[in-house]
């Protein structure tokens, strides 16, 4: 632990609340870009638990060092959520050039939806895809004890004018990805093929 035995974890997932579901709930304001200055989340959280009075930016930095995925950014005085957001406002994205495939993973009952609309953001702001099957399929567990693991032809759909946007090292993200361009698993097997 750390000198004021604060649980990461959970400071990890009150700073997640805070800067990308109900920012309101901490009288905080995102900008277009989803930063808040970092004194403002640190008076935030130190107001949610008599042990975070005296919270510091270096708690922060501490907390986004101990994470196993980087969901925050710390830079010039500021702290943003990297992904999933689900603020009414969408934030704004640069579209970077993704990797030429990228996972999914969902539902054996979304996937059948998936295959017929293709991925939507659903509550959230973007749709989240994986820079690798471990990752997706950690995700999918989320969803379903035997999650559907979704390959995303991403390279193909951006030269086909999908924009897609860096969330980390792990996470990319698109506002959706038409059914064409992802592959489902071949039944009783770990192939995929198109529709």
């Amino acid at each position: 632990m750390n000198k004021l035995n604060i649980n990461y974890v959970s400071l990890s997932r009150i700073a997640s609340h805070a800067l990308r579901h109900e920012p309101w709930l901490y009288e905080l304001e995102l900008d277009d870009e989803g930063w808040v200055p970092v004194e403002e989340l640190l008076s935030a959280l130190r107001a949610e638990k008599p042990e975070w009075s005296s919270l510091s930016e270096a708690d922060l930095n501490e907390m986004i060092a101990a994470s196993d995925k980087k969901r925050h950014e710390l830079r010039d005085g500021k702290i943003r959520a990297l992904y999933g957001h689900s603020v009414p406002d969408k934030l704004l994205k640069q579209p970077a050039e993704p990797p030429a495939v990228l996972y999914h993973g969902t539902s054996p009952e979304m996937a059948v939806l998936i295959k017929a609309s293709g991925l939507q953001p659903m509550s959230r702001q973007y749709v989240h895809l994986s820079v690798d099957t471990a990752t997706a399929e950690q995700v999918g567990r989320r969803k379903a004890r035997a999650p559907v693991l979704l390959e995303v032809r991403a390279k193909l759909a951006a030269e086909s004018g999908v924009p897609f946007y860096r969330g980390n090292d792990l996470v990319w993200l698109a506002d959706q990805v038409p059914a064409q361009f992802i592959m489902f698993p071949k039944k009783g097997t770990d192939l995929f093929s198109l529709l």
